[in-house]
């Protein structure tokens, strides 16, 4: 089964970002690890926020152009891996060991529709 492993942050944890949480070369070792194992489909890691553009809609159907950062998301995705894995189970071990997980983070675990 596919599995997307996203990489989750919160923009008020301290230990998050520049000032705490997994230092880059923690990140670096995971992917060395995880892509060697040859699970991984695909990854890639996304710039900061306020590179971001949103488009949406207005109450009429009208087409929306902001430009981030965005002050009302609270969460962030920092990077995803696309993983195929026996179950969920091999999924969550791989979660468990992305420096993702570590305080003031967390990976979200969601099934790949298979459409």
């Amino acid at each position: 089964m596919r599995y997307a492993l996203l990489l989750m942050g919160h923009h008020d944890d301290p230990d998050c970002g520049d000032d705490g949480g997994a230092d880059p070369e923690e990140f670096f070792a995971f992917d060395k690890e995880i892509t060697e194992a040859g699970v991984v489909v695909t990854s890639f890691a996304l710039e900061d926020q306020d590179q971001a553009v949103k488009v949406s809609s207005d109450a009429d159907g009208a087409r929306l152009t902001t430009s981030g950062p965005f002050a009302e998301v609270q969460e962030f995705v920092g990077g995803t891996y696309i993983i195929e894995v026996d179950g969920i189970d091999d999924a969550i071990a791989w979660a468990k060991r992305s420096p993702g997980s570590a305080p003031g983070g967390h990976v979200e675990i969601r099934p790949v529709a298979p459409y």
